[in-house]
């Protein structure tokens, strides 16, 4: 038996040579039947506990902006913080910090040990599916606020997990995709991001990836062990994306753990592999004690202490989603200072688009979370502004295509008589085994929550129909389901799954819909059983109930938001995509707006040149019609307070504070770096190290087109004159260096400027960008408030890597300015 620790011996700390030495007393004291059960989960979300040694089970989750725990229950609701592309165009590692620790504290409230974020990858194409989920096109920026979030998360005493690793930049043919990409931009640009994380943030978890790097498996690939391990000093553990670990010989490269469990390809199959000698037994044994390790860390390992036992003073989770939503939004366009508006001198706004209304608040696919609540730009504007004030509303476009779910309010459990539907779930005999009352009508089951013995799920609720008329109603779902409407069986049959993906099936499932006419107010009865499968290798059932709206004449709809615009002080008007065009599992077809936004905005902004365009999306859009309106916001997906914080723009309260993380561009066909579709198996990085705004930077130098909107912009509220900058005219190799640039706000309001220091290098032996970020600060000041802006340049800034990193000596120049095409201020640096 295992040795266990007297109560009366005072627990070691996580991370001391006491601590490690009882970590590899416990992992050796194991059996090699233990030792490989402990390496695959237990279940889809948590690890095995060892009752024998002290060990608990240690949950991960998903993350990067909210935490939602064990299950996808809209009763378990979690805090749903901006995405990723928010939170990178703060250009703040405070904010960063911030928004981790938030994360850390909704972790411990749920029970979780470990967040599976913060994604970064880099937005090497506008079309990747996951583009809002990850945070920038560039390395620096990328790097650095990926530290904080995960110096965040820690903080708390929970683990965060960088991902995916590695070159895992586009969503088609993820789990089959080779991403073919050369030494030195793996190196420059897509490691780096992973690098910071861990030797500055020291991660406590990494995540691999299922696509492959230059011909081998993310979790098999060397890249596990070098530069991981053996150049960072990586002592945590490398957990498979779910279902990534393909075969036993995964385990004699450094991944460690396999999730989800019980079942995968290890297991038996890696018990029989040590016993024959294809994997050793010191394999197993280090990545025992590096899970080990992790559970010290977090607190599930009794007789060491966890890493953090002094957790920092709580954070209002609202107010800083409400705050990295504020921090976040770029203002790209101000004509004649329409922005901020001043609500005493407003007798009507008239708001229009389908997003102002049913705001995108988070991206689809594992980022996805069930918040207590939302607010919506609509809902945020009438609560900010006074009484007097009309705010009218017209949906304008539809975006949300296809059967979408039942608004709560619509829905009436005919068991229980409140808001929400019946769920019951059955044995094979049709008997009953248990209910539940649940409140939204797309239901997710993903490993845990279906009782032991249920052959199949009853759905029921009353829908009450808001007008007289055909409606379509539907289930999505994938499998064999029975849907009855008023009593009447519609649909008895299979609905296959179309793609194969598993983030589609749960969040977007295939459907069928059928009519049925109402009166207004009328309650229609609606029925589904659903036939649970008998074997998955995942265990999930998604079941989608709701209505696909019909829209005849999509002009009546634009001509309705033009008359409401056109008698209103101002017109406020609220494009975005849809769960259809952005979400995990998929990369985007073009960088349109969904339906006929587009022609919406050009008819409103014609009707009133006072207009206002809030766009509400994770990535670039293409905007004919930027040049064409007032004022353009872009506020991502802006997570539960979305709303408030638009309206706090927009009224004055607050100060746009973001810059673009990624570059926008005018034209699909501008692109430099756009395709995410393998051919042949292989998806290469042919571009190299020009990615975003370098690649952007070389066409422009070589005749082609430019961005509509440049990486690093932001329009704000005051105005700021930056000052003559100062650095050393000559530094040795390798050291870092420190510019001081004065700045000072020369308007009448107080507000944040962000100061972007470029390098560059003219007379370059090796291919370089024209340009590129090599350190940024930012400064908050009132009006005359000045500031001396220290901006650090890493000396790796000045490196490009060649079998090793190699700096070459010379004279670079420094460029000093608000964005990657100023006008810049330069100063020259030799390296000696």
């Amino acid at each position: 038996m295992s040795p266990t620790l007297s109560p009366a011996v005072t627990a070691p700390a996580a991370g001391s040579p006491d601590a490690e030495a009882r970590i590899r007393e416990l992992a050796e004291s194991l059996t090699l039947e233990e030792q490989v059960q402990l390496l695959t989960g237990a279940d889809v979300w948590a690890t095995h506990s060892l009752p024998s040694i002290g060990l608990s089970r240690v949950v991960l989750s998903d993350g990067p902006s909210g935490v939602r725990g064990e299950d996808f229950d809209e009763r378990h609701d979690s805090v749903s913080l901006p995405s990723s592309s928010a939170l990178s165009a703060t250009w703040s590692v405070d904010t960063a910090r911030r928004y981790g620790q938030v994360l850390g504290q909704e972790a411990r409230r749920k029970g979780v040990h470990a967040v599976l974020g913060p994604t970064i990858n880099l937005h090497r194409s506008p079309l990747g599916g996951r583009h809002f989920e990850c945070m920038s096109e560039d390395p620096r920026l990328t790097a650095t606020l990926a530290a904080g979030y995960v110096a965040g998360v820690q903080s708390m005493g929970v683990g965060a997990t960088p991902k995916h690793y590695l070159a895992n930049e586009a969503e088609t043919d993820r789990f089959t995709a080779d991403s073919v990409v050369d030494e030195r931009p793996l190196r420059e640009l897509y490691l780096a991001a992973f690098e910071d994380a861990i030797t500055e943030a020291r991660a406590w978890l990494v995540m691999s990836s299922y696509n492959s790097i230059n011909g081998t498996t993310a979790t098999e690939n060397e890249l596990l062990k070098k530069p991981l391990s053996t150049e960072w000093g990586f002592d945590g553990v490398v957990v498979s994306d779910w279902t990534a670990v393909r075969s036993v010989e995964a385990a004699n490269a450094h991944q460690d753990l396999e999730m989800p469990g019980p079942a995968g390809h290890w297991g038996p199959k890696l018990l029989a592999a040590v016993n024959d000698g294809r994997v050793s037994r010191e394999a197993i044994l280090e990545k025992v004690i590096r899970i080990l390790r992790l559970a010290a860390r977090v607190g599930s390992l009794e007789g060491v202490a966890p890493a953090v036992t002094e957790l920092p003073a709580p954070l209002n989770a609202a107010a800083v989603a409400r705050e990295v939503a504020v921090r976040g939004a770029v203002l790209v366009r101000n004509k004649d200072g329409l922005l901020p508006l001043k609500p005493a001198a407003l007798a009507s706004v008239a708001v229009s688009g389908h997003n102002a209304e049913e705001a995108r608040t988070q991206g689809g696919g594992s980022a996805t979370v069930m918040p207590k609540y939302t607010v919506s730009p609509l809902e945020g504007l009438r609560e900010a502004l006074p009484e007097s004030v009309s705010v009218s509303y017209t949906r304008g476009a539809k975006v949300a295509e296809g059967l979408q779910a039942f608004s709560r309010t619509s829905l009436h459990n005919p068991v229980s008589g409140v808001p929400g539907m019946r769920v019951t779930f059955l044995a094979e005999d049709g008997s009953d085994i248990s209910g539940e009352d649940r409140l939204a009508s797309h239901l997710i089951w993903f490993g845990v929550g279906i009782p032991e013995g249920a052959a199949a799920i009853r759905m029921e609720a009353d829908w009450t129909a808001p007008t007289a008329g055909i409606h379509h109603l539907g289930v999505g779902t994938v499998g064999k389901i029975r849907l009855s409407l008023k009593g009447d069986e519609v649909f008895n049959g299979e609905i296959e799954d179309e793609t194969d993906v598993l983030g589609a099936a749960l969040f977007d499932p295939p459907k069928t819909v059928h009519p049925v006419e109402t009166t207004t107010g009328e309650r229609v009865r609606i029925e589904a059983v659903y036939e649970l499968p008998k074997q998955q290798a995942i265990p999930f059932t998604a079941i989608l109930l709701g209505e696909e709206t019909v829209v005849s004449d999509p002009q009546a709809e634009i001509d309705a938001a033009v008359e409401a615009a056109r008698a209103a002080d101002v017109a406020v008007v609220v494009v975005g995509t849809s769960a259809a065009i952005e979400s995990e599992g998929f990369d985007r077809k073009d960088l349109d707006l969904p339906g006929w936004q587009n022609q919406l905005v050009e008819a409103v902004a014609a009707a009133n040149p006072r207009t206002i365009v809030v766009v509400n999306s994770g990535s670039p859009v293409l905007m004919p019609w930027l040049d064409k309106v007032g004022a353009v916001l872009l506020g991502w997906f802006g997570g539960q307070e979305f709303g408030r914080a638009i309206a706090d723009i927009l009224l004055g309260a607050e100060e746009p504070g973001g810059r673009l993380p990624t570059t926008w561009p005018a034209a699909l066909a501008d692109v430099p770096v756009l395709n995410t579709t393998p051919v042949d198996g292989k998806l290469v990085y042919t571009e190299g190290i020009h990615v975003g705004y370098r690649a952007w930077l070389k066409q422009e130098a070589e005749g082609g087109a430019a961005p509509a909107l440049p990486f690093g912009f932001g329009l704000g509220y005051t105005t700021f004159e930056l000052g003559t900058a100062h650095a050393p005219q000559t530094i040795p190799a390798g050291n870092d260096v420190v510019v001081h640039v004065p700045v000072r706000n020369t308007g009448t309001r107080s507000g944040r400027e962000v100061v972007q220091v470029y390098l560059e290098r003219r007379d370059s032996a090796v291919d370089r960008p024209i340009r590129w970020l090599a350190g940024y600060s930012g400064t908050h000041l009132a009006p005359g408030g000045a500031d001396n802006v220290a901006v650090r340049i890493p000396a790796r800034s000045f490196g490009h890597y060649d079998d090793g990193w190699q700096l070459e000596r010379g004279t670079f120049r420094i460029l000093v300015g608000r964005h990657s095409a100023d006008d810049f201020q330069a100063l020259e640096i030799e390296l000696r």
